[in-house]
């Protein structure tokens, strides 16, 4: 079994903010696919379903970016899924705009989700997907996640969220870390 966290805020006043980048790679993902987070539980909206024989659950934390691991430890907990089947999506300001980069584990990057999830699961041994958002230029780091994408921008990301796409199946049919990275890097 699978699971695929993307990660954001919840609530309209975040929609399409820096930020909940990686809400957005799992929106596009899903709505590509057919498929809706139909379900309200384990503090986040989640689906389950069967893709290429393999269990798989898409996952969208509703407990704010900080506490993400509360959420993605309780439905790892519940379908006993271990933390290398695990694929957690987010935005990272280290990367230009739109660059995508595996990480099979290891630190947090300053990044308080993950911060949240090393916590809760309590080991790093978990795959990341990572968007690219840049750091901000003359704006706080704060009002620029919290900020919608330019147009440019945007097209930037709309790009990156096509190889997420690819990057989930990859990741559903069982390619390991290393070839999600020698692949996507």
């Amino acid at each position: 079994m699978k699971l695929i966290a993307g990660l954001g805020n919840p609530g309209r006043k975040y929609d399409q903010t820096k930020h909940n980048t990686g809400f957005m790679a799992l929106d596009h993902y899903l709505e590509k696919n057919g498929l809706t987070l139909d379900k309200d539980k384990f503090e986040g909206l989640w689906t389950k379903q069967k893709i290429n024989g393999e269990d798989v659950i898409f996952l969208e934390p509703q407990t704010f970016m900080n506490d993400s691991g509360k959420s993605i430890a309780q439905v790892a907990n519940f379908f006993k899924i271990k933390p290398e089947d695990i694929l957690v999506i987010h935005d990272d300001m280290d990367m230009p705009i739109g660059k995508i980069r595996i990480r099979a584990n290891g630190k947090s990057g300053g990044h308080n989700g993950i911060k949240s999830i090393m916590a809760c699961l309590g080991t790093n041994n978990f795959n990341r997907l990572k968007i690219g958002i840049r750091h901000p230029e003359n704006e706080s780091v704060v009002s620029w996640v919290l900020s919608p994408f330019n147009n440019d921008q945007q097209k930037l990301m709309d790009t990156a969220f096509e190889t997420s796409e690819n990057v989930i199946n990859d990741f559903i049919k069982g390619k390991n870390a290393q070839y999600l990275m020698n692949q996507y890097n």
